[in-house]
């Protein structure tokens, strides 16, 4: 049966979603054959008769499921080889890691990386984009990322609870990588796909971890372009 998931895309082919990137490693990970099928903010109300307001969206044979947390639930109802959740206890501890990065973490770079992010999507796209992000500000996009470079040590801070965790194991989810580790990497992901201002610093154990995680199931992190992480 076919798998296709509808993935956001922006110049160059860059892929900066973190939630289509959690689950094209969750897919990966369960050693599912997909196709991605690249589409940008502007085209997203073409798909399924406008049905669904944001991707990912996963098109499995005549099911349609959208949302990330959607998805990875019901992949692992279908497909249960090679579990994404170890127990139901680490898909709730799988939701908070969620909860911490929406809370602690996003809110100090979506206003250091929008405008790489405006700049970095399809010509189609920037008046959509532009309006939408600077009614979500209250302001200019441009003063949104002003003196970005003075806000970075707060934001490599807000990612400590994650080094504490990999100071002790090589991956978030314990010896193996799993859910929680795609949902954190799918936020380094979005920073890489357009960030020209590096997040982290060399020697941070976020960054081997990144490659690595980036590495696995025959290289599912590295399909797209990105800039370097480190500076």
């Amino acid at each position: 049966m076919s798998l296709v998931l509808h993935d956001l895309v922006f110049q160059e082919d860059r892929r900066p979603s973190p939630f289509c990137w959690r689950i094209k490693m969750a897919l990966a990970h369960k050693g599912l054959p997909f196709q991605t099928n690249p589409v940008p903010f502007t085209g997203i109300r073409d798909l399924h008769g406008g049905a669904y307001p944001t991707v990912p969206i996963l098109d499995d044979g005549e099911r349609t499921v959208h949302d990330s947390w959607a998805i990875a639930d019901d992949l692992e109802a279908r497909y249960p080889e090679r579990p994404l959740f170890g127990s139901p206890g680490e898909r709730g501890l799988c939701r908070f890691t969620e909860a911490w990065l929406f809370t602690a973490v996003f809110p100090l770079l979506l206003p250091m990386y929008v405008l790489d992010l405006h700049d970095h999507t399809l010509e189609r796209d920037r008046a959509y984009f532009r309006a939408k992000r600077e009614k979500m500000f209250g302001h200019t996009l441009e003063e949104a990322s002003a003196g970005r470079e003075k806000k970075r040590d707060a934001a490599r801070a807000s990612l400590q609870p994650a080094r504490m965790t990999l100071k002790k194991q090589p991956f978030l989810s314990g010896e193996q990588a799993g859910y929680a580790d795609y949902i954190v990497g799918g936020a380094l992901h979005w920073v890489a796909s357009i960030g020209t201002l590096p997040l982290l610093e060399a020697g941070d154990p976020l960054v081997d971890w990144f490659e690595r995680l980036r590495d696995l199931h025959g290289g599912a992190g590295r399909t797209s372009p990105t800039y370097a992480l480190v500076g």
